[in-house]
């Protein structure tokens, strides 16, 4: 399974090119898909899309966004919950494949919704990792730690009761 892990700050050129963290791009080569498209340059390629939940861009494994579908595929083809799914999901994303050097163009509707500077931050949050606008992503980070703490948040069990050390 692809693991996205840990915080990466890079800088977003002025062709609107980012630099994908090494580890990130490892991840996607050691989970990610790998394609014979003679477009691909590294057989590698990636989702982003904007995030309908906070100002921020994920991005995905191809892979792991197409497993999105088989959930969609249950819903009404006609009804207006798959609608509204289907353009929140799918209507603004963008598969990209990086070049050589690990770098990918960020398209500008994506960068503007996350309100990109020069500097962005890469956030691995396990099977997706997201992009950051750094400040933003400071008070996302607040948010979700109070609120982790507030609700006593955990994973079911422990390793313990699986027999684990």
């Amino acid at each position: 399974m692809t693991q996205f892990l840990g915080t990466h700050v890079n800088r977003l050129d002025a062709k609107g090119r980012v630099s994908i963290p090494a580890p990130f791009r490892a991840a996607l080569r050691n989970g990610g898909p790998k394609t014979d498209d003679v477009r691909d340059q590294n057989g590698l390629r990636l989702i982003l899309r904007p995030s309908h939940k906070q100002p921020s861009i994920e991005g995905w494994p191809a892979a792991a966004f197409d497993e999105l579908d088989a959930p969609m595929q249950r819903l009404d083809m006609f009804s207006d919950d798959q609608d509204d799914l289907a353009f929140a999901l799918y209507a603004d994303a963008a598969a990209l494949e990086p070049d050589k050097e690990g770098r990918i163009v960020l398209p500008a509707d994506l960068a503007a919704h996350a309100g990109l500077g020069e500097a962005v931050v890469f956030v691995g949050l396990g099977r997706k990792f997201e992009i950051w606008e750094p400040a933003a992503l400071e008070r996302r980070r607040a948010e979700a730690r109070a609120r982790t703490k507030a609700r006593g948040l955990t994973l079911p069990g422990n390793p313990a009761e699986r027999g684990q050390p």
